[in-house]
C-alpha cells in the first residue's frame, strides 16, 4: 500500500513539473516563437565540438594519481559521463614556449627521434580508450632549430617531414590515426607551402587526413582561395581562432568567400575563458557560431587547465585539474554547457537551417535555438540557449512527420556558477501531440530536448584542495634516463634527467636544448618551475654544473611568465667567470621584449672564475622582505631587502642555449610555526590570475 502511494505521489509530481513546461497551445505568449522541426531542412553537416590541449595547459594531468586521473579523463572523453568531446586536438610539441609552458619535441635534429616524450601521446591514447570516435588534431606552434635555422617561421620542406613522422609514429608506436593536421598556429599562412604540405602527406600515403588552414584570426583564407585554384585545393577545413557569433565587418569578404567555397568553417579555437566563468560565452558559440557564422565545428582551449598556480591564463579550460600531489579537481560549469551539445549529437548530424533562428528582445539577440538530426533521421535533437534573456521565452515546435514523434527526453542548466545543483539536470519528458509540442524556456537557461536517452551526468567525489607541501625534495634518482620529473613544468627548452657529469655519480635534470627552436612567441631563456603562490618564506637551493660558458639562475617566488616572457621573481645567477647577481624581474608594461622590467639588487664576484664541468651551490633564503643569496654554503651579500613579491614558485635557469646539470633541488619552510601545507584557497582565489 505505501508502495503504492508513493508511486501515485510521484505521478502527481511529474505531472505537474511537466504542466510547467509543456504548455496547451492555447495558453501561449503572443510573442511565441514557432519553430519548424523538418527532416528536409538544408542544413550543413556538424562536426564535432572538442577541445585543445596546448601551451602545456594539460602539464599535470599525467602526474595525478589514480582514481582522480581517470576521472578526470572520463568527465573530458567518455561518452553520456561528462562533456563528452568529439575531437581531441593537440600540440605538436617544438621545445619552446607556447603560452604557459614548453612541450617536448618528437625530432631535435634530423636524425634524433623519440616518440615517447610529453604527454599528448597519452592523451590522444585516453581519450580513444573512451571513445573510439574522438577524432585527432595536430598543430605546431614551433619547431626545432634545423626545421628551418635561417627563419623563424616553419614553411620549409624539412617540416613537412617532420610532421609526416610525428604522424607516422602515432600510427605506428601508439595505434592512432590522425584526422586532421593544422599548419602553423596563429601566424600567418604560406599558400605555397600548404600546396606542398598537401602533396607531402599524399605521397606518404595520408591522403585520408584533412588539412585545416590557417588557425588564425580572420577569415582572410577566403581570399587566398579565390585568387589561387591550387591553394584552395590544397587544404579542406577553414579553421578561425576566436570568431565572434557573426563575422566582423572588416573580414566579411573573406568569410563569405569561406562560405562559398563550401568548405567547412571551424572556430579551430575557442574559449580561453574560465571553466565556470566562461561557459555562458561557450554556450551561446555554439548554437549562434552556426547561425550567424555557419561554423559546424567549435575547439576550446584550454582541454584541462593543468598548470602549475599563478601562471598566466590561469582556470581557461573546462574544468580545472591543478593539483596532482592532493588529486583534488573541479568540474567546470563548462563541462556541462558542452554536454547539452555533444551528449545528444555526433559528427556527421546535420543542421535543420529552418529551426536554427535567433531569440530577439527588440532588436538585441536574447537566445538561440538550433537543430540537428542523425544521418538516418531516427534521432534529432534541439539546444536552445535563453543566456542573454530577461525574461521567458515561449516556443511552439512543430515535428516533422519524418521525425520521430515519441517522448523527448530535456535536459536543463541553469548557468550560476554557484549552483552546480541546477547543472545538466533532466526535466519531464515531453510528448509531442499531433506533431506538436511548446515550451516556456526560463532566462539564463541551457536546454537540451532530444530523442537521445543515453545522456547523463557523472558524478565523483574528488578529494579536497590542498596547497603544494612546502617540503620539496628532488634528486632525480628514481626517473629513467629523458624522462621529465614529476610537477616540474617547463617554460622554455627542455629539461631532461640524465646521466650527471662533474665527476658525480647518479642521475641530474640536464637542459638539452642547443640552438634557438623555431619560436611562436618571444625567444628567452630556457627554464623549469615548480611550486606554489602558498609558498611565502622558504629556502630553495640546488647544485649547478655549466656545461658550457654562459650562466644558470636559481629563481624564487617566480608568480608568471606572461606567456613566453622571462619570468617575473628574484633571479639569482652565477655565471663561468664567477660574476653573480641578485635581479628583480618584473612583467613587461607592453607586449615589447625589450620593456621588460629588471632591477639588480646585489652583485659580486667569487674569489675565483665558476668555469664549466665544475658543480656550485646556488640558493635563496627568503623571510618577509629580507632575501638572503648565497653561493657554495657562503651569504655573498648582506640581506637584500625588498618587497616586490612576497610568494610565489621557483625555478631554474640556463643562459641561451647552453647545456646545463642540476642536482639536489630542494625547497624548506622558514617558518615552521604556520602550516608546511600553506593555506587552502577557495579555487576562484587560486585562478584569480586568468583573463
Amino acid at each position: 500500500m505505501e508502495l503504492t502511494a508513493n508511486r501515485t505521489i510521484m505521478k502527481s509530481i511529474l505531472q505537474l513539473l511537466a504542466a510547467v513546461l509543456l504548455f496547451p497551445l492555447a495558453a501561449l505568449q503572443a510573442d511565441t516563437v514557432e519553430i519548424h522541426l523538418d527532416a528536409n531542412s538544408p542544413g550543413r553537416t556538424f562536426d564535432g565540438i572538442g577541445a585543445l590541449s596546448a601551451g602545456a595547459s594539460s602539464r599535470l594531468l599525467i602526474d595525478y594519481p589514480e582514481p582522480q586521473r581517470g576521472e578526470i579523463l572520463d568527465y573530458l572523453f567518455k561518452p553520456g559521463f561528462g562533456a563528452a568531446l568529439q575531437i581531441n586536438k593537440v600540440e605538436i610539441g617544438g621545445d619552446m614556449n607556447s603560452t604557459d609552458g614548453a612541450e617536448p619535441s618528437h625530432m631535435r635534429t634530423p636524425t634524433e627521434e623519440n616518440y615517447h616524450r610529453g604527454y599528448e601521446w597519452w592523451l590522444m591514447v585516453e581519450s580513444k580508450k573512451r571513445n573510439p570516435a574522438v577524432k585527432l588534431y595536430g598543430l605546431e606552434w614551433g619547431a626545432p632549430n634545423w626545421i628551418n635555422p635561417s627563419h623563424n617561421n616553419v614553411y620549409t620542406r624539412e617540416n613537412i617531414d617532420y610532421i609526416v613522422k610525428w604522424v607516422q609514429h602515432a600510427k605506428s608506436d601508439y595505434g592512432l590515426d590522425i584526422d586532421y593536421l593544422g599548419g602553423w598556429n596563429e601566424r600567418n599562412y604560406h599558400a605555397q607551402w600548404y600546396e606542398q604540405f598537401r602533396a607531402g602527406l599524399n605521397a606518404a600515403g595520408l591522403s585520408g587526413i584533412k588539412v585545416v588552414c590557417a588557425d588564425q584570426f580572420k577569415w582572410q583564407v577566403g581570399l587566398g582561395m579565390k585568387k589561387d585554384s591550387a591553394f584552395a585545393a590544397s587544404f579542406e577545413i577553414v579553421g578561425m581562432h576566436y570568431p565572434g557569433a557573426v563575422p566582423n565587418e572588416q573580414y566579411k569578404e573573406g568569410w563569405q568567400a569561406c562560405l562559398d567555397s563550401g568548405k567547412p568553417m571551424w572556430g579551430s579555437e575557442i574559449g580561453s575563458q574560465h571553466y565556470n566563468r566562461g561557459a555562458k560565452g561557450l554556450a551561446t558559440l555554439y548554437n549562434r557560431g552556426y547561425i550567424g557564422s555557419k561554423m559546424t565545428s567549435f575547439i576550446n582551449w584550454s582541454t584541462v587547465w593543468s598548470v602549475l598556480p599563478g601562471q598566466v591564463y590561469s582556470g581557461d579550460g573546462l574544468m580545472l585539474a591543478d593539483q596532482p600531489w592532493s588529486g583534488h579537481y573541479e568540474v567546470g560549469l563548462s563541462i556541462w554547457a558542452t554536454a547539452h551539445t555533444t551528449q545528444f549529437t555526433q559528427p556527421g548530424w546535420k543542421y535543420l537551417d529552418q529551426a536554427c533562428t535567433l531569440f530577439l528582445d527588440g532588436s538585441n539577440v536574447c537566445g538561440s535555438c538550433v537543430a540537428l538530426r542523425s544521418p538516418d533521421r531516427k534521432d534529432f535533437s534541439v539546444v536552445v540557449e535563453t543566456l542573454d534573456a530577461k525574461t521567458p521565452r515561449s516556443v511552439q515546435f512543430t515535428v516533422d512527420g519524418s521525425l520521430p514523434s515519441g517522448p523527448l527526453h530535456v535536459w536543463k542548466t541553469t548557468v550560476i556558477v554557484d549552483k552546480p545543483g541546477e547543472w545538466f539536470v533532466q526535466q519531464p519528458d515531453v510528448t509531442p501531440e499531433s506533431g506538436k509540442f511548446a515550451m516556456i524556456f526560463d532566462p539564463g537557461c541551457i536546454y537540451t530536448i532530444s530523442t537521445i536517452a543515453t545522456a547523463h551526468k557523472g558524478t565523483t567525489a574528488p578529494p579536497p584542495a590542498v596547497s603544494f607541501p612546502l617540503s620539496y625534495h628532488e634528486d632525480f634518482q628514481s626517473y629513467e634516463l629523458g624522462a621529465t620529473p614529476k610537477y616540474l613544468s617547463d617554460q622554455h627548452g627542455a629539461f631532461e634527467v640524465a646521466q650527471a657529469g662533474g665527476g658525480r655519480n647518479g642521475k641530474c635534470l640536464r637542459q638539452v636544448i642547443t640552438a634557438r627552436p623555431v619560436c611562436w612567441g618571444k625567444d628567452t631563456d630556457p627554464e623549469t618551475i615548480v611550486g606554489d603562490t602558498s609558498w611565502r618564506d622558504y629556502r630553495a637551493s640546488v647544485d649547478a654544473l655549466l656545461e658550457q660558458a654562459g650562466y644558470v639562475e636559481l629563481i624564487g617566488r617566480q608568480i608568471g611568465n606572461r606567456a613566453t616572457y622571462q619570468s617575473t621573481g628574484y633571479h639569482l645567477r652565477l655565471d663561468d667567470k664567477g660574476h653573480w647577481s641578485l635581479r628583480l624581474v618584473k612583467n613587461p608594461k607592453t607586449k615589447k621584449i625589450e620593456d621588460i622590467n629588471e632591477k639588480e639588487l646585489a652583485s659580486g664576484d667569487l674569489p675565483e672564475a665558476a668555469g664549466t664541468g665544475q658543480w656550485h651551490n646556488l640558493s635563496l633564503d627568503f623571510r618577509g622582505k629580507q632575501i638572503q643569496p648565497a653561493i657554495d654554503g657562503k651569504n655573498v651579500s648582506k640581506p637584500v631587502e625588498d618587497g616586490e613579491f612576497a610568494f610565489g614558485l621557483v625555478g631554474l635557469v640556463t643562459s641561451r642555449w647552453a647545456t646545463s646539470e642540476f642536482m639536489n633541488f630542494s625547497v624548506t619552510s622558514n617558518n615552521p610555526q604556520t602550516s608546511a601545507r600553506g593555506p587552502n584557497p577557495k579555487s576562484e582565489d587560486r585562478d584569480s590570475a586568468g583573463r
